[in-house]
């Protein structure tokens, strides 16, 4: 089992230390910021999670990817608890000669098989997928 230490340092900012080692600094309080939330944390790790599965898979296939950018939009429920209900990913894709099929089928499977961050949330919140594809 995995496991990662959140300890308290002060209002609402937590250090947190996960699974491989890495830190960082969560806030909850919005006004004071000094860190992303949880919240936050869970928008940015959908993007991160289907953009590594993403370039491994157009990597595997041999396509000229030279940048990937991936917005992560996303509406919250009103009322406690305020899990997140829609969200919208958008791939930006650049590469000469990038086959539009190829990148189809990447995103296919980052979304229905491989992307663990998608799954879960997809099970709170409807979530709508779109690329573009751009030569460099």
């Amino acid at each position: 089992m995995l496991q990662g230490t959140v300890t308290w340092t002060s209002g609402e900012q937590f250090r947190a230390v996960g699974p491989s080692g890495h830190a960082l600094v969560m806030d909850g309080d919005r006004e004071r910021n000094t860190g992303p939330g949880p919240m936050e944390l869970l928008l940015l790790a959908l993007g991160g999670c289907t953009g590594a599965d993403v370039v491994t898979i157009l990597r595997k296939k041999r396509q000229p990817l030279t940048a990937l950018e991936i917005r992560v939009e996303g509406e919250r429920a009103p009322e406690p608890p305020t899990v997140w209900t829609h969200l919208k990913v958008h791939y930006r894709l650049v590469g000469k000669g990038l086959d539009p099929k190829a990148v189809e089928h990447a995103i296919e499977l980052s979304r229905t098989k491989y992307c663990s961050v998608a799954a879960t949330l997809g099970r709170t919140a409807r979530i709508e997928w779109s690329h573009t594809i751009e030569e460099p």
